[in-house]
């Protein structure tokens, strides 16, 4: 880098740009690294004038004023690592790599500070009782935090925790950089046209693009999900179904220098490490102090719950898959993993006479987008203004302006839609900017909603999948959590809540995916203008329980996974693709393939957060089965239900406990029953 802070900076000048929004327009990698060590060394100058403070420790000169310091370092940091994600390069990749441990140390430095840390328990000792609301909620997440950051560690093992952490940071993003690597490098190239017979138009139609983009003749499959999914759930080609699944479970397990094996083993050894210097026994102990489920066992109940209530009908859903399969092929087929979105296809339409590709052509993502924002609006009186002002930081991004009921403006919402090399897979919401109340002011949050969603053609625009529409209703759920936050500190506002919390507000927005009354709002054919056929919306809802089961171990599979690398009191020294199937195995319910690994890549557990969280997903999916059932007794546009959802969930942010503002929303607490009827589990 050559480039020092004498430069000019984009980050370090107050924005021009409306609401005062990134000016993506201006930044470049140069900027990255020198306004981030001035943030830090803004920050450490924050940091010491709070601990030279001569007056007595208080809650505002102390953890108030903590709380507001790393202002410009929280700024560059946003932009930095969300960009990571969305639209990087190999220049990105190799600053992560140098940054994140100087950030690590920076960390490690306050939380580490015994000097700050005398103030902050001097506060909590004396003014705790005398707090309350959000000041008390402040003032224990503060002192929780700095204590679940080794502020109580001494001597070697203070030493040994700066280390770790510091590991652990180059490691994750490591992780991440070789997935993304191995995800783009992988092209399956066509040239046969019998090869792809049962491919619908859209998807050769996408292949034939993704062909001509890489400069080469015939059909291009890549393992992007637009491209991915079709392709193994129509390609009649068995041969070419199993060599694209395995190179899609295989991913990040190679012998190359994207080969994640030896980090996975590193970074479970690592947090359990960590874990047992701060004296939990494993991870998950660890983790699992801050979350509803609060303990391991509680986890594990749940899994086994779900276990015992979907076991009998997934293995049912398989026989019936494999019936169609060997009725079809013979009596002597096996069916295997890279058959199973193939044959469920065909059994699915068979039943329902519904397929993702008779539903396409009603999804054209512009109403798609016009359907959700309207959904938003009628449930809650918030519109959207495109905004051609505010920066964006690639071409496929709109930038929205939202306003609440009342006029005001609510946040800056940014769509970012369609897959690119420069983006990881997978859908996600975060913020450039989170919100706050300081001085009178409401600063109000920027969000972003990133998906990988099948792009236009040359002759047709983009038109979804089903699975998509969810996907993205999905998103938009997080991104209200973010732009109806309303408190007073940013790290307790919007998303900021228990991870096995954040996913409820998601989640329940799925569920409007198959709500006639909401489909009538906007699925329209793309050509014709014709309103998506009743006949069609019920078949969606009759098909909705297909393959439940099915899913639901899968998902639970992921969750014994999770649990299983983060619950070791032992270091891990052993094989990962053989310690993975033993993992998991009492929740598959197809045939194990033995060079198959999901560990390697698994982003949610290894780099994405959601370590000894991925229960999370069915625990908020009992939360939304049992919250949208509201919405089902009282009209799903009831807007009284809407304003106390956003009242007592969407707006509170982490500024109380989870069960407290579910049940002042629902009046009790939820039980599993409302999600076995849902799925048609239980009658």
């Amino acid at each position: 880098m050559t480039t020092t802070l004498l430069s000019w900076n984009p980050f370090l000048e107050e924005y021009t740009t409306p609401y005062q929004t990134p000016p993506f327009d201006k930044i470049k990698t140069e900027h990255y690294e020198p306004a981030m060590l001035e943030g830090m060394k803004q920050q450490d100058a924050e940091i010491e004038a709070i601990i030279s403070n001569p007056e007595p420790p208080t809650f505002q000169n102390t953890v108030v004023t903590l709380e507001r310091s790393g202002e410009l370092l929280d700024r560059v940091v946003e932009v930095f690592f969300n960009l990571l994600e969305a639209e990087a390069n190999d220049e990105m990749h190799e600053l992560a790599q140098k940054l994140s441990p100087l950030l690590s140390e920076h960390s490690n430095r306050i939380s580490l500070n015994e000097n700050l840390f005398s103030r902050i328990k001097s506060v909590y000792n004396h003014e705790y009782s005398s707090l309350t609301g959000e000041d008390k909620m402040l003032l224990q997440k503060t002192y929780d935090g700095f204590v679940r950051n080794g502020a109580n560690l001494v001597g070697e093992a203070r030493d040994k925790y700066k280390a770790l952490s510091t590991e652990l940071s180059q490691l994750t993003v490591r992780f991440a950089q070789n997935h993304l690597k191995e995800n783009n490098r992988f092209l399956k190239v066509v040239t046969d046209s019998s090869l792809l017979e049962g491919l619908p138009e859209s998807a050769l139609e996408a292949a034939a693009q993704t062909a001509k983009e890489k400069g080469v003749e015939g059909w291009a499959f890549t393992l992007h999900a637009p491209s991915y999914i079709p392709l193994m759930t129509y390609c009649a080609n068995r041969e070419l179904r199993k060599e694209v699944y395995m190179a899609y479970q295989t991913q990040c397990s190679h012998d190359n220098e994207y080969n994640n094996e030896e980090i996975v083993k590193r970074i479970v050894n690592i947090r359990m490490e960590i874990a047992q210097l701060m004296d939990y026994k494993t991870y998950a102990d660890y983790v699992l102090q801050k979350r509803m489920a609060e303990n391991s066992g509680n986890v594990y109940k749940l899994l086994n719950q779900l276990l015992e209530a979907y076991t009998p009908a997934a293995l049912k859903e398989r026989e019936e898959v494999q019936a169609l399969a060997s009725r079809t092929e013979g009596v002597d087929f096996d069916l295997m993993p890279w058959d199973w979105a193939y044959y469920s296809e065909k059994l699915k339409n068979e039943k329902y006479n519904l397929n993702a590709e008779i539903l396409r052509p009603y999804f054209e993502l512009s109403k798609v987008k016009e359907g959700i924002f309207g959904l938003a609006t009628r449930l809650y009186g918030i519109t959207f203004k495109e905004n051609k002002h505010i920066p964006v930081y690639h071409p496929d991004v709109d930038a929205y302006e939202v306003f609440d009921k009342d006029g005001c403006f609510l946040a800056v919402l940014y769509t970012d839609f369609h897959p690119r090399e420069t983006k990881q897979s997978g859908a996600w919401m975060t913020s450039f900017k989170g919100q706050w109340k300081e001085n009178g002011t409401d600063n109000r949050p920027h969000v972003t909603i990133t998906m990988n969603f099948t792009k236009p053609t040359a002759s047709k625009p983009a038109l979804l999948t089903l699975d998509e529409v969810e996907t993205f209703l999905h998103e938009f759920g997080h991104s209200l959590h973010g732009m109806f936050a309303d408190g007073t500190y940013a790290s307790m506002s919007g998303t900021s809540v228990y991870r096995d919390f954040v996913e409820l507000p998601s989640q329940i927005m799925e569920n409007f995916a198959i709500e006639k009354e909401f489909l009538h709002t906007f699925a329209r054919h793309y050509q014709t203008g014709e309103l998506l056929p009743d006949e069609y919306i019920e078949r969606i809802v009759d098909a909705s329980n297909f393959n439940a089961a099915y899913a639901c171990l899968r998902q639970v599979s992921f969750g014994l996974l999770d649990m299983a690398w983060y619950s070791r009191d032992m270091e891990f020294t052993g094989d990962v693709k053989q310690y993975e199937k033993e993992s998991w195995k009492k929740a598959q319910v197809l045939p194990p393939v033995e060079e198959a690994c999901m560990s390697v890549q698994f982003s949610h557990i290894m780099d994405g957060g959601y370590s000894a969280g991925y229960y999370s997903y069915k625990w908020a999916e009992v939360l939304d089965a049992d919250a949208f059932s509201v919405f089902k007794e009282k009209g799903i546009f009831n807007t009284e239900v809407a304003e106390s959802f956003r009242k007592n969930i969407l707006s509170k942010g982490g500024t109380e406990h989870p069960m407290t503002l579910y049940k002042r929303f629902r009046g009790q607490e939820p039980t599993i029953d409302a999600l076995l009827k849902r799925n048609g589990i239980k009658k």
